[in-house]
């Protein structure tokens, strides 16, 4: 089976997204590369390729009082739900990862992570949004 532009496009986003300040066009290209050549040899593109919905975000940083309540605010404003949550402070340290439901949100993954890119610069930490499915189609070995 042949691979979209569009689906190339949505793992170009993610991997983006994923690599976060260490993403340069080289390693981008590198990582898309990568994940076309293993989808087009999976026996089970269809699967991978479906549009759960889902999205996990990750986030880390200093800890300090309101990440939780500004994250979860800009969530709330997208229409975003919070599937499952789960938060650790170890000494000065937050981390934060959550398992998203985006469909019922007007806006799109990128509206979203465009939205939460400023949360996180008045936050000073850092939020990363991958979607579920191209998570699990590179994870899956």
């Amino acid at each position: 089976m042949r691979i979209t532009e569009e689906e190339i496009r949505k793992i170009t986003l993610n991997a983006i997204a994923e690599l976060g300040d260490r993403a340069n066009p080289g390693i981008v290209k590198e990582v898309v590369s990568k994940t076309v050549a293993n989808l087009e040899s999976s026996t089970s593109i269809p699967d991978v390729i479906s549009d759960s919905g889902k999205v996990i975000l990750t986030s880390f940083g200093l800890n300090h009082p309101g990440i939780v309540a500004g994250i979860t605010s800009a969530l709330s404003e997208t229409k975003c739900d919070i599937k499952d949550i789960s938060q650790k402070i170890m000494s000065e340290f937050y981390t934060m990862i959550m398992i998203l439901d985006i469909t019922s949100s007007p806006k799109s993954l990128k509206e979203i992570q465009e939205k939460l890119n400023n949360v996180a610069a008045e936050l000073h930490v850092k939020v990363y949004l991958q979607h579920e499915d191209l998570f699990r189609s590179m994870h899956r070995i």
